[in-house]
Formats: structure tokens, C-alpha cells, sequence
């Protein structure tokens, strides 16, 4: 991958000092800050990085609903990021916007009385990075209400090494729990496993006892995936192929669906009686071409998963359960560090599937 990478013992490092204001600076007093912007206002695309300071955030709220500003330690690359920065694909809904749809730092500055200055936070979903200026910057401003206090023992480095894929695999793992879906109910199925959602995933799974079966056409990544926590390789093409039986031999209890389109059509078809699948992407399309049968003759449930408007109560037990069940070694081993510069390459290599796991990026390299 291009960028300088780093070894992810840096996301062992203590917070960032940070500059703390007890309200929002005046004009004199506003922190220059770099950030990654996209424009398209005149219908041609340009990405660039700038110098702005605090007076050129976009205010993102009603008078009635609160914003704090955090410096941003932070951010990620997402597929839905690497659409962005790449302009393949109507991802952002206002122009010129900095894109990333994560962010995590330290308030800086606040009018909400629930989020004080100095508290540290993440940030995802709420359409930072397509409808409001997101991450991938070294200041943000965003409703009070968006942001979710870091449980203490996850730095910002390692929220962001989870992100919104490894919150979206909680999620989804939630989801699977509430269909009662336990480990006693059978194999759990995860695709795109090798992808942030299904890395995170299979580790979270594992750490919870359920038996894991990985779906992958990327046979070099078996080794990885046997150390998240898959006991069993699912190859691809079993489940890609279109025109698959409306009913197959049932072989898991449930299932993170990360891909779409035949794969999730033949994984609905392959489910057990009362089973679940959590689905959350569409890597190989949005269309879902099955039948009936999986949910009428055997009681399955379809569960789609989102991470853009859920309860703050939903966010903040996830955030929890994702301190309690994630392995800090196995977080790093997924996660590739690089510098704000590299983020063009980066999106290149998501869109290309050369990434594996989760790429966190240092706003301030």
C-alpha cells in the first residue's frame, strides 16, 4: 500500500496534549488547522489540502441544538470515505466537504453542558463526511448530542482502529444476540471477512464463543483470519455465484453480511431454522434477488444493520461492549497507521481490495 505505514504500537501512545477553551474562541483566538476538502461546486472535481482555522467550520446545528469543536487526533478510511475521496460514487451531499466518516479527539471548546472541554470522544455516523465536514481533518464541529464519551480504557488511536466498521460489527453482533442467536445455537457465518466490518467481527464473535466460519476470496488471508478467530474458511465463489437454490442445506445459526447481492441471497438460502443474518454492506451490490422461502419455511430473520442515526443509549453500549470483547493485540494486528497526506492512495487500495483490516489515519502526520 502506498503512505508511509507504521508499526501499530503506536496506538499505544497517551493523548495528545491539547489546546482546552472553555467556550468558542473569538475570531483573534481561532486555531489554524490542515485538512483534506473536496469540491465539486462548479461539477469539477477537486481534492486539495488546505489551511483553515476555526471561523471556517460550517456550523451544523439549529440555534437550539448545541456544538462542541474537538481537535481531532483521529480518523479512519471507510469504503464509503474511499468512494468520497475518489469521487466514484454520490457519497457527499454538500459541497466543499471534508470527508471522514470517523473521528475521535478531545473537545476543544463547547456550548453543550453534557460534553465538557477536555472530554474525549468519538464520532461517527450523523452524515459527518457527506452532509457535514467530517474526520479527516485536524478540527471538527459537531452537535454536542453526536459525540459518545470514550469508555477509559480505549485510546483515540484504538477508536479509530475500530471505527465505524468495528462499530458496525458490534452492531451487528447485537443484532444477532437480540434474535437470540447464541453460541450454543451453532456457527456464526461472517462475509467479506477479511474487510474492517468482517475482521472486527469475526474477533468480536470469537471472543464471545461462537463458532466462526469466514467467508474469503482472498486465500492469502487465511492465516490472518485463523488468528481473529475462524475456525473454518468459506471460499467466495461458494456464496457469489447468482441463481442459487431458494433453500440449501442449512449450515449456520446466523450471520454478518458485509457483501449483498447473491452472497447474501444464497447465505439467507444456507440459514437455520429461527436463525438471523445481520446485514450491514453491499460490497458486491445492493440488489438482493431471493425468495420467500429462507423466512416462511424456516423463520429467518433479516436484520439490516445501520451506524448512521442510532440512540445515543445504543451507540454508548456499544462503545461499552466493544471495550469489554475486543482484543487489543488482535485490534492491532487488523489496523495499518498512516498520515493524513496518504489518504488518496489509501481510498485507491480500499476501492481496489488490497486493504485488509482497518487503516487509521493520523490526522496530525
Amino acid at each position: 500500500m502506498a503512505g508511509h505505514v507504521r508499526p501499530l504500537s503506536l496506538l499505544a501512545l497517551p493523548p495528545k496534549s491539547q489546546p482546552l477553551k472553555s467556550q468558542f474562541p473569538r475570531r483573534d483566538e481561532m486555531t489554524m488547522f490542515r485538512a483534506l476538502r473536496l469540491d465539486k461546486s462548479d461539477g469539477e472535481f477537486r481534492r486539495e489540502y488546505v489551511e483553515l482555522d476555526d471561523g471556517d467550520l460550517p456550523s451544523v446545528s439549529d440555534a437550539d441544538q448545541p456544538e462542541v469543536i474537538v481537535d481531532v487526533e483521529y480518523s479512519t478510511v471507510n469504503f464509503k470515505d474511499a468512494l468520497a475521496v475518489a469521487d466514484q460514487s454520490p457519497i457527499v451531499r454538500s459541497w466543499p466537504m471534508v470527508p471522514g466518516i470517523d473521528l475521535a479527539g478531545t473537545v476543544a471548546s463547547s456550548d453543550d453542558p453534557e460534553v465538557p472541554v477536555g472530554q474525549r470522544v468519538v464520532v461517527n455516523g450523523w452524515g459527518i463526511g457527506e452532509e457535514s465536514w467530517g474526520g479527516l481533518a485536524q478540527r471538527a464541529r459537531v452537535r454536542g448530542s453526536w459525540t459518545v464519551p470514550l469508555p477509559e480504557g480505549v485510546s483515540t488511536a484504538q477508536a479509530m482502529a475500530i471505527g465505524t466498521a468495528g462499530y458496525t460489527s458490534i452492531l451487528c453482533v447485537l443484532a444477532l444476540e437480540d434474535h437470540h442467536v447464541t453460541p450454543d445455537r451453532g456457527p456464526v457465518l461472517v462475509t467479506g471477512a477479511a474487510g474492517g466490518v468482517g475482521s472486527v467481527a469475526i474477533a468480536l464473535l470469537a471472543a464471545r464463543g461462537y463458532e466462526v466460519h469466514a467467508s474469503t476470496g482472498r486465500p492469502e488471508e487465511v492465516d490472518y483470519l485463523t488468528a481473529l478467530g475462524a475456525s473454518t474458511i468459506v471460499e467466495r465463489s461458494e456464496l457469489s455465484e447468482p441463481g442459487g437454490r431458494p433453500l440449501a442445506r442449512a449450515r449456520w445459526a446466523g450471520a454478518v453480511d458485509a457483501v449483498g447481492s447473491h452472497t447474501l441471497a444464497n447465505v439467507l438460502a444456507q440459514v437455520q431454522p429461527e436463525g438471523c443474518v445481520a446485514a450491514c454492506g453491499l460490497a458486491q451490490g445492493m440488489d438482493l434477488t431471493t425468495s420467500v422461502a429462507p423466512f416462511i419455511l424456516r423463520g429467518v430473520t433479516l436484520r439490516g444493520v445501520h451506524s448512521v442515526h442510532v440512540p445515543r443509549a445504543r451507540r454508548v453500549e456499544a462503545w461499552r461492549r466493544l471495550d469489554e470483547d475486543l482484543d487489543r493485540d488482535l485490534l492491532a494486528s487488523m489496523t495499518t497507521l498512516v498520515g493524513l497526506d496518504d489518504v488518496p492512495a489509501v481510498a485507491d487500495d480500499v476501492l481496489a481490495g488490497r486493504i485488509r483490516g482497518r487503516v487509521v489515519v493520523d490526522v496530525h502526520a
